[in-house]
């Protein structure tokens, strides 16, 4: 079952902490409550591998294509995700998440 309500773990927080640049723009006070698809666009969009990997062992591979894919559907071709990465990400998680192989 996918749970959707990581954005206040205290994981997900440490992990915000220490990827902070990744959200220049928004208030020191309120970047541990961002929500996980603000979260997930700016990982996504600007942060390495080694940090992608690690926002999936916290919020779940299947949390984070649940959480890309509502996105996705919902903005279409505007989304905020760069075009090259959500390209490689959709077939990404069709590939490592069962769900969205088909």
């Amino acid at each position: 079952m996918v749970n959707l309500n990581m954005e206040n773990s205290p994981e997900l927080k440490a992990l915000i902490r220490k990827n902070a640049s990744l959200f220049w723009y928004t208030k020191d006070s309120e970047k541990e409550n961002l929500p996980l698809a603000v979260v997930l666009e700016f990982f996504l969009n600007y942060a390495d591998e080694v940090q992608i990997k690690k926002l999936f062992e916290v919020v779940g591979i299947e949390n984070a294509a649940a959480e890309f894919f509502k996105q996705i559907d919902l903005m279409g071709e505007r989304s905020n995700y760069i075009p090259q990465f959500q390209n490689y990400f959709s077939l990404y998680f069709k590939k490592y998440v069962p769900q969205y192989s088909k």
